[in-house]
């Protein structure tokens, strides 16, 4: 296969490209945030498994993905610019934000389950995808994946307790 060289985008385009990665990213978690509005009531009063962790932690947890995401997203931008990897990355985004809505503002906990195992299955894809593109930007989404993988388990827990 041939490869061909693929000149850096200039430095002004590539920060505003950073900072359309940010703004998606804020956007998802915008989204997540407004149909989070009673998720700490709601999360006190659910029967939680014992690996629970406090509410609060889910904030500072999701601020660092975030950062990540997004930095992931740019660094595979600047190697190849937008490619068919994005489609997985859009996805996982969409799905990402769609969790929310659906386990703290629609109580639909066994469907928010299904929804964050398809979640996961996209951000693996995405670590794949990415791998191949720029292998700094996939070990970024790691700890999504990771985190990801935790929350699955957590809302299965929940799906059985309640």
């Amino acid at each position: 296969m041939d490869t061909v060289a693929v000149r850096p985008p200039a430095p002004a385009r590539s920060g505003l490209a950073l900072a359309g990665f940010g703004l998606a990213v804020l956007l998802v978690a915008g989204l997540g945030g407004l149909a989070a509005s009673g998720a700490r009531d709601t999360y006190d009063a659910l029967e939680l498994p014992p690996f629970a962790p406090p509410g609060w932690l889910f904030g500072p947890v999701w601020s660092v993905l975030y950062v990540l995401i997004a930095v992931a997203g740019w660094l595979v931008w600047r190697e190849v610019g937008l490619d068919r990897s994005f489609v997985a990355y859009g996805a996982q985004l969409v799905l990402n934000a769609l969790w929310t809505p659906i386990f703290f503002a629609g109580d639909r906990y066994g469907l928010a389950l299904a929804e964050i195992v398809v979640l996961l299955a996209a951000v693996v894809v995405t670590i794949v995808m990415f791998r191949a593109r720029r292998r700094i930007a996939a070990l970024l989404l790691v700890p999504y994946a990771a985190w990801v993988g935790f929350a699955t388990a957590l809302n299965a827990g929940i799906v059985v307790l309640n």
